[in-house]
């Protein structure tokens, strides 16, 4: 694996976890939302990502992540009776989210880790390849 695919690897794994840490505050954000229905509730995201190995015609030995998409979550949605409650259907209950704000921030907490190590990787190889070209001299 060149030196130069090692940014790829790092770079696509920074952007990986970017999209996770950008899927966790949005659930955080909606996370006391309610809807009238449970069709209008809003459900908890997650990015899915695959391990990707580089073609024929490219570095063999890299390899780097790849967003395949975002799912919903199919828990269940919890309803609660608020008759006083605007956004209450006709028997009084309002439809909240499902996400769970404790696993959304360890979730956050390991997508910023990976982000950083990421970064660090990326350091490294920098300062590897300046001393290399320092021995040039």
């Amino acid at each position: 694996m060149s030196a130069f695919s090692i940014f790829n690897v790092a770079g696509s794994g920074m952007a990986a976890q970017s999209l996770r840490l950008n899927t966790v505050a949005s659930n955080l954000a909606n996370a006391d939302s309610v809807a009238s229905t449970p069709a209008g509730a809003y459900r908890s995201r997650e990015p899915l990502f695959a391990a990707v190995q580089r073609g024929p015609g490219g570095d063999a030995g890299a390899t780097g992540v790849q967003v395949l998409g975002v799912t919903q979550s199919n828990a269940a949605i919890p309803s609660r009776y608020e008759p006083g409650n605007p956004m209450a259907n006709a028997d009084g209950y309002v439809f909240a989210s499902n996400v769970n704000p404790v696993d959304e921030l360890v979730n956050m907490i390991s997508a910023s880790r990976s982000y950083q190590n990421d970064v660090d990787v990326m350091n490294t190889t920098k300062q590897l390849m300046v001393k290399t070209l320092d021995l040039g001299k």
